[in-house]
């Protein structure tokens, strides 16, 4: 609390997105008068959309395997989770009135399963708290004298701030708001950030037109892909993926998308391996493939003997030439490990999030920017990735919530 001699301090919160909000629910909290800035006409457009077909706020899974899903930055997420995770995540919207439920597949949804409802829970509940919301504030950085300067629908603007929570995502989808132009200013002042990177992301392959033309848009279901790293570790993951014009996307291939784009990075293409029949023996599948066919096509043969139909038995003559199809054993292995070559990610601008941003190295544990004293950053704008299924969103909640925390007490230190 602050004394009647004693001002109360502003703290700016850059970014309307979950770790904005987050950190300004944090520092609301803590007393701190709290102004929200955001580039759009209004806050929390990204995750409207991400919630559109159903908000898949966090995960149940044991917390193990929940943490190995933050990869190399594992050891700076972790005490962010520790402070708040899933269950907390699931207490505090809760609080809204936004009960939630555990799907078949472990993923946590609002029972009403749309982002809206919390949302303008949420919002309700900061601005009765006192956060002040401002729209079409484009921030553009600082003015000589340690201002916050923002473009806005009447001007230029600079706005005096005790303290600066940035949260201004990453570089995808620049049209709700994350377009990566903080990059710049923060390099500009001698921030380490590490190159924004497509992540969640779709590839290309570079099809036939005769595949493209008959199969974009297809689904492909029951499969399991599987791809060897650098290190010679075997990713596999069961799923399903959808045919591109260009090549694949979906939630497959997004959950192998990190170590796929970083091979691409490396040796210029990827070999992603998938299995079409999945719980079918490779002896098994040879003795039926081997079966007489008669007058049947290859194709009537393939889908009577072992199901493969559709967009399978396209991918199969897509990959493999006439000779191998005509072959049991080599169509068996195919069938089992078709190799696919992935080219290239698609670009940042069409992917789910990003990888790369303000290097955790560049922070302190309070997530203040060490060579830029009050500035604090959260969210997807740090240099951390996640696969979809609600740890993305659990990441970007908990790092704003440790942001605004960790701001209030370097106020409170002051």
């Amino acid at each position: 609390m602050t004394s009647e001699n004693q001002p109360v301090r502003s703290v700016a919160v850059i970014g309307g997105g979950p770790a904005g909000l987050m950190a300004a629910e944090a520092l609301s909290r803590a007393g701190v008068q709290v102004d929200l800035y955001d580039a759009m006409p209004s806050v929390g457009r990204k995750f409207l959309l991400a919630g559109k077909g159903g908000l898949n706020l966090t995960h149940a899974e044991p917390r193990e395997p929940f943490l190995s899903r933050y990869g190399e930055r594992r050891a700076q997420i972790e005490p962010l989770l520790d402070a708040f995770g899933p269950e907390a995540l699931r207490a505090w919207a809760r609080g809204l009135g936004i009960e939630t439920f555990v799907g078949s597949s472990g993923r946590v949804f609002p029972v009403e399963e749309k982002a809206a409802p919390l949302l303008r829970a949420w919002l309700h509940r900061l601005r009765e708290s006192g956060v002040r919301l401002h729209a079409r504030h484009r921030w553009l950085g600082w003015t000589p004298a340690g201002a916050l300067r923002f473009e806005t629908p009447q001007g230029e603007q600079a706005v005096p701030a005790d303290a600066v929570v940035l949260a201004l995502g990453g570089g995808s989808w620049p049209q709700l708001g994350s377009d990566g132009a903080w990059v710049p200013l923060l390099m500009q002042r001698g921030v380490e950030v590490a190159a924004l990177r497509p992540a969640n992301c779709g590839f290309d392959i570079g099809w036939s037109e005769h595949f493209r033309a008959r199969f974009a848009g297809h689904p492909v279901k029951s499969v399991v892909a599987s791809f060897t790293d650098a290190a010679c570790v075997v990713q596999r993951r069961q799923g399903e993926f959808v045919v591109t014009a260009s090549g694949v996307e979906g939630s497959l291939i997004y959950a192998l998308s990190a170590p796929l784009r970083d091979e691409i990075a490396a040796r210029g293409v990827a070999v992603l391996h998938l299995d079409l029949a999945p719980g079918r023996e490779l002896p098994r599948l040879i003795d039926e493939l081997s079966r007489p066919r008669g007058s049947r096509s290859l194709s009537s043969h393939l889908q009577s003997r072992i199901g493969i139909k559709g967009v399978k038995t396209g991918l199969l003559r897509e990959v493999l030439a006439a000779e191998e199809m005509a072959d049991p054993l080599r169509l068996a292995a195919a069938i089992k490990a078709l190799p696919l070559r992935l080219v290239a990610p698609r670009p940042l601008e069409e992917a789910i999030s990003s990888a790369g941003g303000v290097a955790f190295e560049a922070l302190d544990a309070r997530l203040m920017i060490r060579a830029l004293p009050g500035v604090f950053c959260a969210g997807e704008m740090l240099d951390w990735e996640a696969p979809t299924g609600g740890y993305l969103l659990t990441a970007c909640f908990a790092s704003g919530r440790a942001a605004g925390r960790g701001a209030a007490a370097w106020l409170n230190a002051m």
